[in-house]
């Protein structure tokens, strides 16, 4: 698979587990949802779970997003529920990595190696 991705607790100084992560692609109309997962203990994603039929296991150049469910780790009273990173793929034979660093009232993103 040529994406990884992880959530850090900034706010905490370590690795946010058990967040829930989906992960789609761009399509004519909208968003088409292909794998989600859980963070490990360590804050990371191994192993996607495929939505439907629409999942390769690979990725190909496209417009893609995660969507994390911040909400879920953080509370119910969270600022931010959801943080949605909206990315482009334009070489598929390259890894790519998009780590999310969140906090209670603040989150931030980057493309990692």
């Amino acid at each position: 698979m040529s994406l990884s991705t992880h959530v850090l607790d900034t706010a905490r100084g370590c690795p946010a587990a058990d967040v829930h992560v989906r992960l789609a692609r761009r399509a004519a109309h909208g968003y088409v949802a292909l794998a989600e997962a859980r963070t490990d203990k360590d804050g990371r994603i191994k192993e996607w779970t495929p939505l439907g039929r629409e999942w390769t296991g690979t990725l190909e150049a496209a417009t893609y997003r995660l969507i994390f469910d911040t909400g879920g780790y953080l509370g119910d009273d969270a600022f931010f529920p959801e943080v949605t990173v909206v990315f482009t793929i334009a070489d598929a034979d390259q890894h790519h990595h998009v780590p999310l660093l969140l906090s209670p009232f603040g989150y931030s993103t980057y493309r990692g190696s």
